[in-house]
């Protein structure tokens, strides 16, 4: 959509579309680490994230109605990396530590996302756009609460430790 970046609106429209992208791209990671998750309660939580995530891509077509603007999205090199890394290390792992790994993917995704967030929200607020902004502080919140659980799981998962049987 932009090949050169003029005004303060377009770099938020087009930080917007990298947004959805970033959220698409999510949806489409999430089932794949549902896959090789081995817990069912990561697998769950998994699902959950997912709904959430759907919810998320659904806000940010909002934001570009609200706006008038058509939908598009926008390249996110900093997700596709993620994405990356998480396959790589994926193969890389033992099942039995494959929901470390899981975890630990998600913990830095959400960190990411969570930046995303507070700079749209900020350029929102900025622009007088507050309908968007707040569809976005509900994407943030939505983030922050993940990032919260998915910490604490791994924790927990770090503490049990690898069973036995699997060493």
């Amino acid at each position: 959509m932009f090949e050169h970046l003029n005004t303060p609106e377009e770099v938020f429209s087009f930080k917007l579309g990298a947004a959805l992208k970033m959220e698409n791209t999510i949806v489409e990671m999430l089932g794949e680490l549902e896959e090789h998750a081995q817990r069912e309660e990561l697998k769950q939580s998994i699902r959950q994230h997912d709904q959430e995530t759907r919810r998320h891509v659904a806000n940010i077509e909002r934001c570009f109605q609200l706006l008038g603007e058509d939908v598009d999205d926008s390249p996110c090199p900093a997700i596709d990396g993620l994405q990356s890394e998480g396959k790589a290390t994926i193969k890389k792992a033992d099942d039995s530590v494959v929901d470390i790994v899981i975890l630990s993917g998600i913990v830095e995704t959400e960190h990411h996302e969570i930046g995303v967030y507070e700079n749209l929200i900020a350029a929102a607020e900025a622009r007088g756009a507050s309908e968007v902004a707040a569809l976005l502080r509900e994407n943030l919140q939505s983030e922050q609460q993940t990032l919260e659980h998915a910490k604490q799981t791994s924790g927990q998962v770090l503490r049990e430790g690898v069973p036995a049987s699997s060493r």
